[in-house]
């Protein structure tokens, strides 16, 4: 394994700094995690969003919208930067309840039809709902309309998805609901389209701004399907994007310049190179 290049314990003003200071930051990154929901709506527009991917060098984004037309509405207004998934959430509701919606695959398959969608999700999940009627619509809604889904949930909701449609290509948001490079290891080595998506998880990769070992070790042992997000899933997140984007930069910068690169952009355009034609 090649020698790793740690930097020391630094507070958050100094990491906002190293930002904008290491070589590393130059280069841009993918965000695969982006939520835009009509209440940050009312106050950001779609040039005010694209504003500030630019700023932190954004260079392209997946967006999640609630409503799902959100996303779209990005999408539309800057094609070459934002990646539309398609968001089923009506209300904060439904972030519990679509499982026991059988109406649901329904009204989703009717957005497909009518938008150049590239994902599903983010989809709250836990095992004792992995088996509902409506989850397992929607995976084959997913490899229909040939979509990346985007799940929240826990190790057996990941079983399941590989046992209904095994060649679905998924992101696994936060690492996971138990985020232990081991169990991830173990996963990413059984499933060849299963993807990590490491929104929400700085403190656990690098606390104090240090990369531990056991995520370095997993960087280094599947660099090619590590995935960046910042979650922006209220206002505050996408006011203080640059801290989060800030914080990310740091720990990659003890990476390998070459592995950091796939982390930070080369992955997600491998996932997401090829535009999506209206099925």
């Amino acid at each position: 394994m090649r020698k790793r290049t740690v930097y020391p314990i630094l507070p958050l003003l100094a990491l906002l700094w190293l930002g904008l200071s290491f070589p590393l930051s130059a280069q841009p990154l993918f965000d695969v995690h982006l939520h835009y929901n009509a209440r940050e709506a009312e106050v950001l527009g779609s040039e005010q969003l694209i504003a500030i991917l630019d700023q932190h060098r954004v260079s392209r984004a997946v967006v999640i919208g609630q409503p799902g037309e959100l996303a779209m509405t990005l999408h539309r207004h800057a094609p070459d930067r934002i990646v539309p998934f398609l968001g089923i959430y009506r209300d904060l509701r439904d972030k519990i309840a679509w499982p026991l919606d059988e109406s649901l695959p329904a009204r989703v398959e009717a957005s497909l039809k009518q938008g150049h969608w590239r994902g599903l999700g983010e989809l709250h999940i836990f095992a004792n709902n992995r088996n509902r009627l409506v989850f397992h619509q929607l995976l084959k809604l997913a490899e229909q309309y040939q979509l990346v889904v985007m799940i929240h949930g826990d190790a057996a909701v990941i079983d399941t998805i590989y046992e209904v449609s095994p060649g679905l290509k998924v992101i696994w948001a936060h690492a996971g609901a138990y985020p232990y490079p081991s169990l991830l290891k173990d996963y990413l080595s059984r499933y060849p389209e299963l993807y990590i998506d490491l929104s929400m998880r700085n403190e656990r990769i690098a606390p104090e701004g240090r990369l531990t070992e056991d995520w370095y070790e997993l960087f280094m042992e599947h660099p090619d399907r590590i995935l960046l997000g910042m979650d922006t899933f209220s206002l505050n997140r996408w006011q203080g994007y640059g801290t989060w984007a800030a914080e990310t930069r740091h720990w990659l910068a003890q990476l390998p310049d070459d592995i950091a690169a796939m982390l930070a952009w080369e992955n997600a355009e491998g996932l997401f190179a090829h535009p999506k034609t209206k099925s």
